[in-house]
């Protein structure tokens, strides 16, 4: 909310009333051509912003990374020595024209993000696997058979 001190002259505020509907006027455009309004889906993506779960079992581990309206295309895996980094970039353009009107409307959008991890002489990089099901890409990282813990009671004597 804006607050504007008028300066008065003989007691009637100097501001004129069109220069207040002029006011509300230029903050409801302001608002509207926000550009989250133009966005059209497509919510901002930066590493900071993307939401990763990661669950360790006896046999593996699983990574849950939330990325909606994303395509499988549009990502990226690598694996270089022991970092595993997952990126993604989407690029759109949206144009729209009216020549009876005499406006032309040409918007461009793009998101992407990248998480790097490092991993540890536990994975078997060879078995690693993804998949994007449902806004949501899940990786499936094995554990080698090195990593599996052994038990076993020992016997004092």
């Amino acid at each position: 909310m804006t607050t504007a001190v008028a300066k008065r002259q003989n007691g009637n505020p100097s501001v004129s009333f069109g220069s207040v509907v002029d006011n509300i006027f230029q903050n409801s455009l302001r608002r509207f051509f926000d550009d989250s309004f133009f966005e059209q889906g497509m919510p901002p993506m930066s590493s900071g912003s993307i939401p990763v779960n990661v669950k360790e079992t006896e046999q593996q581990y699983e990574l849950d990374l939330v990325a909606p309206g994303c395509r499988k295309e549009d990502f990226n895996i690598d694996l270089n020595d022991n970092m595993l980094t997952i990126s993604f970039e989407q690029k759109a353009e949206k144009k729209e024209e009216n020549e009876n009107a005499g406006w032309v409307r040409k918007e461009f959008t793009q998101r992407s993000f990248s998480r790097s991890f490092t991993l540890n002489d536990m994975v078997d990089i060879n078995r690693i696997s993804a998949t994007y099901t449902d806004g949501i890409l899940h990786l499936v990282l094995p554990k080698n058979e090195n990593s599996k813990k052994l038990s076993r009671n020992i016997e004092v004597k």
